[in-house]
């Protein structure tokens, strides 16, 4: 047994870690970010830290090279005090997009952060829904690789959804979907997608029976909505219904809002708090859901030593 749980947190999400410490009943220590005239930061950990068990919590969201230099910091911060252990909260991973070398001479930044992270003086990783699930084999510390099913499940409990099918926009995400789909006891489908680049991709086609039906599309992430879009006009070909789109990761950049507040056929959007999303990128029909209780619950379970796993084996 580590001692006591002590909470730190950059400046990406304070809100968010300061609502996992509510459920936990500790205070969220306080964190000094400073930046020296020459560009450069310092970050100071305002709470005892020797033979504790500290957690920090930072998703990697814009700026993230900013967000990502502070985590590594604090890790570096928490070792230096003698913390029995460290772990780094990472509800967002965003690194996990760059999982492979799929072009000659590219970096794998997915690995090379994750070094970083365990040289900085992570002994342990806890994530939520990464873009690419083998990411967490990238870490040579153990990984806790949460996800958000079960939270997004509890949404649409008690509604009506005969005639209803999940629909994955792509068939990488297929498996994420037909787990989805099971909780709800829903039948699936997947979308052939091929991206063109960063903002562009096409679909071409939908495995599986969508015709005439109410949709739920879900996907790990939605940045641009290049991705929605181009399902939304594949889907409509198919005269569905109802339309709920839903995924953990609700980045929502660059005229992502503007795009999907045009659609008007979209009857709601959910997502999480897994990343911050200010009054500018919340749409009228947008359910913002918390991941604090399970962040909290899963902190808890790690410091006592109980199983993580377990959490994902109860129904909603």
């Amino acid at each position: 047994m580590h001692g006591e749980i002590v909470v730190f947190s950059g400046s990406a999400h304070r809100e968010l870690a300061a609502e996992v410490c509510e459920h936990l009943h500790v205070n969220l220590s306080p964190t000094t970010i400073r930046r020296f005239s020459n560009d450069c930061l310092q970050v100071q950990l305002h709470a005892n830290c020797r033979e504790r068990d500290v957690f920090i919590i930072q998703p990697l969201v814009a700026p993230v090279q900013e967000h990502l230099m502070e985590l590594l910091l604090m890790l570096n911060a928490a070792k230096g005090a003698s913390a029995a252990r460290t772990t780094a909260v990472i509800p967002y991973y965003s690194y996990a997009r760059s999982d492979k070398k799929d072009a000659p001479r590219i970096s794998i930044a997915g690995r090379l952060v994750a070094d970083l992270l365990v040289t900085a003086g992570a002994n342990r990783v806890l994530t939520m829904t990464l873009h690419a699930p083998q990411v967490d084999g990238f870490f040579t510390v153990p990984v806790d690789h949460l996800n958000a099913l079960n939270i997004l499940t509890r949404h649409f409990l008690g509604r009506n959804l005969e005639n209803t099918v999940i629909v994955s926009p792509d068939l990488g995400n297929a498996k994420s979907a037909s787990h989805f789909a099971r909780l709800l006891h829903l039948p699936v489908a997947a979308a052939n997608k091929r991206r063109v680049s960063d903002d562009t991709v096409v679909i071409d086609a939908i495995v599986g029976n969508v015709e005439g039906k109410n949709v739920i599309i879900i996907d790990d992430e939605v940045a641009n909505a290049g991705t929605i879009i181009e399902i939304l006009r594949l889907l409509r070909e198919h005269h569905v219904g109802r339309i709920s789109v839903v995924c953990t990761h609700g980045l929502f950049t660059g005229k992502a809002i503007e795009r999907l507040g045009a659609q008007t056929d979209i009857a709601e959007i959910v997502t999480t708090n897994s990343v911050p999303l200010t009054e500018q990128k919340i749409l009228p029909n947008m359910h913002v859901l918390s991941i604090a209780p399970l962040l909290a619950e899963t902190i808890r379970r790690i410091h006592n030593g109980e199983s993580v796993s377990s959490l994902f084996n109860e129904t909603v």
